[in-house]
């Protein structure tokens, strides 16, 4: 993945893992993201971009994962265990709370693909679902751009070692923001 992302194929192989880290994939984009935004921090947030655009599509597959294997296999298994009907609540609450769920995971490091797929599984709204994606995703990976466009290779170590404290922090923030305001 280093070694790649300083080809002259590192933008489409970064648009790659971002799609099927999405969806299958183990490795996250940020592997490829950091050393392409160290080497040219000048197209920092374009390479952001990719990652976003890429990962909301590879998400859209991620969810058609979820949503199309658990009818042809999922149902029946929670048929043979008699949880169908706690299925049913467990969906109506995601589909309530899952946009903030999507907006909370995708800023943190916890593997996107787990979301995308239980997405589908929960039959979540679809606009929800990818409004929820672009915004989470768009912000980790413009966070990390960012810092590393104003700070460069300095900030790498701190962005690989806090990332997920940094952005639980801003999500925490966030929140309470929210709160603040509901309740003023």
């Amino acid at each position: 993945m280093l070694r790649l992302s300083g080809s002259k194929h590192a933008t489409p192989a970064l648009a790659t893992v971002s799609f099927i880290e999405s969806s299958v994939f183990p490795i996250p984009p940020d592997v490829m993201l950091i050393p392409m935004c160290i080497a040219r921090r000048d197209k920092a947030f374009f390479y952001a971009t990719v990652c976003t655009i890429a990962s909301v599509i590879g998400g859209m597959f991620g969810y058609a994962i979820g949503y199309f294997l658990f009818e042809t296999l999922g149902q029946r298994i929670l048929e043979i265990y008699g949880a169908a009907d706690k299925f049913s609540d467990m969906q109506r609450r995601y589909d309530e709370y899952g946009g903030w769920i999507i907006l909370a995971k995708g800023l943190t490091p916890f593997p996107f693909k787990i979301l995308t797929i239980l997405s589908g599984v929960m039959k979540m709204n679809l606009q929800i679902f990818i409004v929820s994606s672009i915004a989470a995703r768009a912000m980790r990976f413009y966070l990390v751009a960012g810092l590393l466009w104003k700070f460069g290779a300095p900030i790498q170590a701190f962005i690989e070692k806090y990332l997920g404290w940094v952005t639980l922090g801003f999500l925490a923030i966030l929140i309470g923001g929210f709160v603040a305001v509901a309740y003023i």
